[in-house]
């Protein structure tokens, strides 16, 4: 695909911020039936694989987001599966229920893997996804890189992942954890496109959130540190009882984006934190003032 000429900042925040996604847990869908109205139909929800979380609880929410009119996602959560027949139960399931076409690979926390997968890698060359339906995947992408895992290592597991999804005819979609920080997340979008990646990616940034939740959740993930996320997402650890949005990041990152060639789509995904009606009715105000 040919380099696309850069867009106007606005034209660059509106392609950003249209076609975003939200991620739930298994525990949320109250809460998606109350944003219901103001999410977009079509728009794509990400589905949970937590500890604490059941077979029965994830399989619901799927459900839910389907008969709701959107688009479920899934996650498969490698190093958490026992047994490839825990795999094929998971995907037989949400096939039921029409929430397969799109899943959601990612190696999940575990430090030890509790059964034979361990890394998405592993789920993916496994070669079983197409038989259930599955046509699309996404794999996870670190702008700020892990706390565990080194920079050389999450650029070759993005490579392969890549390479092997390309070989079985499935799509890509790159979706990073959460960033604080609108300068690495540009760096981290070029280094992809100059090592042959054209998936669309999807930048993972926080809803409108409460402040203090923000941050455990900053340090949960090795993501930034607190003066980082003061400077780039523009709040004060003086007065941590508010709430933030992701205006200024957003508006940070269109900006660049703007001024960069395109080879594939840039998108936002929102990590909720449960505020899923918050974070749909932000979109409709960010985009209103685009326009």
């Amino acid at each position: 695909m040919g380099n696309i000429a850069p867009a106007t900042t606005k034209a660059a925040a509106r392609e950003l911020v249209d076609q975003f996604s939200l991620e739930m847990t298994g525990k949320d869908v109250p809460g998606l039936r109350e944003a219901a109205h103001a999410i977009p139909q079509g728009t794509k929800i990400n589905v949970t694989f937590l500890g604490n979380e059941d077979l029965e609880m994830r399989v619901a929410a799927a459900k839910a987001v389907k008969e709701l009119g959107f688009i479920p996602v899934p996650h498969i959560s490698a190093r958490r599966l026992q047994s490839q027949a825990q795999l094929e139960e998971f995907l037989a399931r949400l096939q039921e229920v029409g929430a397969t076409e799109h899943v959601f690979a990612v190696g999940g926390d575990p430090a030890e893997p509790e059964g034979p997968y361990p890394d998405s890698l592993s789920v993916i060359r496994s070669g079983i996804l197409q038989n259930y339906g599955v046509k699309e995947v996404s794999i996870a992408g670190y702008p700020e890189g892990h706390p565990d895992i080194p920079t050389d290592v999450l650029w070759r597991h993005l490579e392969e992942k890549s390479a092997a999804l390309k070989e079985q005819g499935l799509d890509a979609v790159i979706l990073t954890q959460f960033a604080f920080d609108t300068d690495p997340v540009m760096e981290w979008i070029t280094a992809v496109r100059d090592r042959g990646i054209t998936s669309p990616i999807r930048i993972g940034t926080p809803g409108p959130a409460g402040i203090k939740r923000l941050i455990a959740f900053s340090r949960r993930f090795g993501v930034g540190a607190n003066a980082m996320i003061v400077k780039k997402y523009g709040f004060s650890l003086t007065n941590l009882m508010g709430t933030a949005g992701p205006d200024k990041f957003v508006s940070d990152l269109s900006s660049l984006l703007a001024a960069a060639p395109r080879t594939a789509p840039v998108m936002l995904h929102f990590y909720t934190f449960g505020g899923l009606l918050a974070a749909a009715e932000w979109t409709h105000e960010y985009i209103k003032a685009q326009s």
